[in-house]
């Protein structure tokens, strides 16, 4: 099982795909591991080399000490290009995710081809919202959020028609460490990238959840309408969205990175 090692933390990583393929690096939602893409791998693997890892403090990889920042998210993926030799790859990243991909588009953009950005905003949610969900991990622990994290996630007829499946994404949450969890709230109560879109100059596609409460279109529509070069989609489900709509969330994907 492939970790990479950094002087706070362990980074684990997969990596699957065709050899000497077009790299393509897929970064997970808060709350959730590398397991959320599985249906876009199936997809994509047979023309592209995809790279997946777990954040720090979720799934297999260990939680550095303290709160994080963005900044500090974006230089674990920079680290995995590095030690991994991936000069340049393909970026989709799906809410904090999509907050670690705007920080590469700033950051990094050259080691970018093009970048995709689903359920996510310039800015999601109020510092004291996300300060009201830290102290509440630190206190509590995850479960008390389990039946509200639902709700956000899907919608009522995805969660009434795939009881399973939604019980197995549900358990990665619950298993995720507090300290994980509350350090990379605290990182997206501090990004704030909506002063500095229009210096993304990277090909970029916007995916929205059409009933999404946490990131609605109107946020990716913005932030497609803000980079330079930018496109929105829009697919059905609420946060969790490539989940709830795989195939047509895959297709815009494809469709994006093959033109």
């Amino acid at each position: 099982m492939p970790f990479l090692d950094l002087p706070t933390h362990r980074l684990h990583y997969r990596i699957d795909g065709a050899e000497g393929a077009p790299w393509l690096t897929f970064c997970n939602s808060l709350g959730t591991d590398l397991t959320m893409w599985d249906l876009q791998v199936a997809e994509l693997a047979k023309d592209f080399r995809i790279l997946r890892y777990d954040r720090r403090g979720h799934g297999q990889s260990t939680a550095a000490d303290g709160l994080y920042t963005v900044d500090q998210l974006g230089g674990d993926v920079v680290a995995l290009w590095d030690a991994l030799q991936i000069d340049r790859t393909h970026f989709c990243g799906l809410s904090i995710g999509g907050l670690t991909g705007q920080w590469l588009g700033l950051n990094a953009a050259e080691r970018l081809d093009k970048l995709i950005v689903c359920a996510t905003a310039a800015k999601i949610g109020t510092a004291e919202s996300w300060a009201q969900r830290i102290a509440g991990v630190q206190e509590s622990g995850m479960k008390p959020l389990a039946e509200g994290t639902v709700t956000r996630w899907f919608t009522e007829h995805f969660t009434d028609t795939h009881e399973e499946q939604v019980k197995d994404i549900i358990d990665v949450f619950l298993a995720t460490t507090p300290e994980g969890y509350a350090g990379c709230c605290s990182a997206v109560a501090q990004a704030d990238f909506r002063d500095a879109l229009a210096k993304i100059t990277v090909p970029l596609l916007a995916i929205a959840g059409d009933d999404d409460p946490v990131c609605p279109p109107a946020d990716l529509q913005h932030i497609a309408d803000s980079v330079a070069d930018g496109r929105f989609v829009q697919v059905a489900g609420r946060h969790i969205c490539n989940v709830e709509s795989p195939a047509a969330l895959t297709t815009a994907l494809r469709d994006f990175l093959t033109a």
